[in-house]
């Protein structure tokens, strides 16, 4: 006997393409947050700082001021801001041994130890940086944000619970709080999260894409449309935000809108799976 595809063996297919796909979602949106616009960095840079024109500048400061450890600090951030991390730490060491209770150097260093891949020395230097200032919530959230790329989520939770308390207005931390419960499919506690840091901060993409995400997981493809509408307007080139958008569109009805978001994605990014396993269902017809 043939069976006849209904609409809800449509709808269990895309339930059972929502938990696989959620699950991807969430592990790239964590890395775009890891790697994502300064927005969300720790310790956010100014892109102007790292100008070699600021550098040579900076350099003169220093060759006049030798003992200042602000001059080394601001060029360290400016080196770290031109990629040169190398000469970033070198100059966040001279800083700190002129200034051993500088929390910011410890922070600022911190953020360059992330960006190589040394986490467990930016572990240690935002603690440093709290030790000395425990109210400095910046460094929460920076080691937070380290805490949960290494998967220590009970310490990344407490860290960014810490910084709320102190500072309820810092969206980054609302956002990575909700990053956490995503992770643990807790979406409604994700949601609220990233609705507050969208109120703090509406300009960043990745809370849209994030809360999108978590729409999606709920079954929610209107709203997480919005969402990831919203993201792609805001960062033409999160292949993240585009291939969530595409799943939205199919689970919509819009096959062809959909495959039109997929493609953008791919196009940005040839290893995304969620565009790839949706071009792959478009072509099969099934959906």
């Amino acid at each position: 006997m043939q069976h006849t595809v209904t609409s809800q063996d449509q709808f269990l297919r895309f339930k059972r393409s929502i938990v696989k796909i959620s699950s991807l979602g969430v592990l790239l949106i964590t890395l775009a947050a890891c790697q994502g616009s300064s927005a969300y960095n720790s310790t956010p840079f100014d892109k102007s700082v790292g100008s070699s024109a600021n550098i040579e500048s900076l350099t003169q400061v220093i060759e006049a001021n030798p003992s200042d450890p602000a001059a080394y600090n601001t060029r360290g951030i400016a080196y770290g801001q031109a990629g040169k991390l190398e000469d970033a730490l070198q100059d966040f060491g001279v800083a700190l041994q002129l200034d051993p209770n500088s929390y910011q150097t410890y922070a600022n260093r911190a953020l360059v130890y992330r960006r190589m891949g040394q986490l467990q020395p930016a572990i240690s230097d935002y603690t440093r940086a709290i030790n000395i200032k425990n109210d400095y919530y910046p460094a929460y959230v920076g080691r937070g944000n380290v805490y949960r790329q290494t998967g220590q989520l009970d310490q990344a939770l407490q860290d960014f619970n810490r910084a709320i308390a102190g500072d309820s207005s810092d969206a980054r931390a609302y956002h990575n709080r909700g990053l956490i419960y995503q992770s643990q499919r807790q979406h409604a506690r994700a949601i609220e999260n990233f609705a507050t840091a969208i109120g703090l901060n509406p300009h960043a993409e990745e809370p849209y894409t994030a809360r999108g995400i978590s729409y999606l997981a709920i079954n929610d493809p209107n709203a997480a449309f919005a969402d990831l509408s919203m993201a792609v307007n805001l960062d033409r080139k999160s292949a993240i935000a585009w291939a969530n958008r595409g799943l939205a569109l199919e689970l919509l009805g819009k096959p062809k809108d959909a495959r039109r978001n997929y493609s953008k994605a791919q196009v940005l990014d040839a290893s995304n799976s969620i565009a790839r396993e949706g071009l792959g269902r478009i072509d099969k017809g099934k959906f």
